[in-house]
């Protein structure tokens, strides 16, 4: 089997065993759901479960965007601002996302919300996407080891102005529109004035 083959395999799996734990989140709650029950309810063992979930609290945590998102910010145009550059990637970004997984998301905001094992790591959460900014906001120049300090200041920000208008949103029971309340965060940041010379 080719490599393109496997990691399509991989990807039906991991994305099986997602919907597996949403459903049985919905019935029995995030507590008192297993591993073993996950794997069960998505027909594979439990091993399986862990080469693509290295615990339960990734199958929420875990964000397969970021690469995505890392990739977005860079193809910005080299003379946009940091918070510009964000701002404008996430826009058709976060339609698309609002659009094809608006349950599945609210869900999952939902859980890491009422769930303290979800709260407790949704920090390491953050960092991940911290340094997927970070990386599309890289310069050929920029260590990419030690970012310099106003890139890693717009990345943080980014993070906790997209992390504050998802929680509006949830808090809203999915009625905000959630892009606009992206923007509107973004914006504010946007509006501030942080600013650095973009990529050459």
């Amino acid at each position: 089997m080719g490599k393109s083959a496997n990691h399509d395999r991989g990807v039906r799996t991991r994305d099986s065993l997602r919907a597996a734990a949403y459903r049985l989140f919905l019935e029995h709650g995030y507590e008192r759901t297993t591993v073993a029950r996950i794997a069960a309810e998505a027909g594979v063992s439990h091993m399986t479960f862990f080469r693509h979930f290295p615990t339960k609290e990734d199958v929420v945590l875990r964000d397969e965007y970021d690469p995505l998102l890392e990739q977005l910010v860079r193809d910005r145009p080299a003379g946009e601002p940091p918070i510009t550059r964000i701002r404008n990637a996430f826009t058709g970004a976060a339609a698309h996302v609002h659009e094809a997984e608006r349950d599945g998301l609210l869900l999952r905001t939902r859980l890491i919300l009422d769930t303290p094992a979800l709260r407790h790591r949704m920090a390491d959460s953050m960092r991940a996407s911290q340094t997927a900014f970070e990386r599309g906001l890289l310069s050929p120049d920029d260590d990419a080891d030690d970012p310099p300090l106003p890139v890693r200041v717009a990345a943080a920000a980014c993070t906790a102005a997209l992390a504050t208008a998802v929680t509006a949103w949830a808090e809203s029971d999915g009625t905000a529109d959630l892009p606009a309340l992206i923007d509107e965060a973004l914006g504010t940041l946007d509006s501030a004035g942080v600013r650095r010379e973009g990529r050459s």
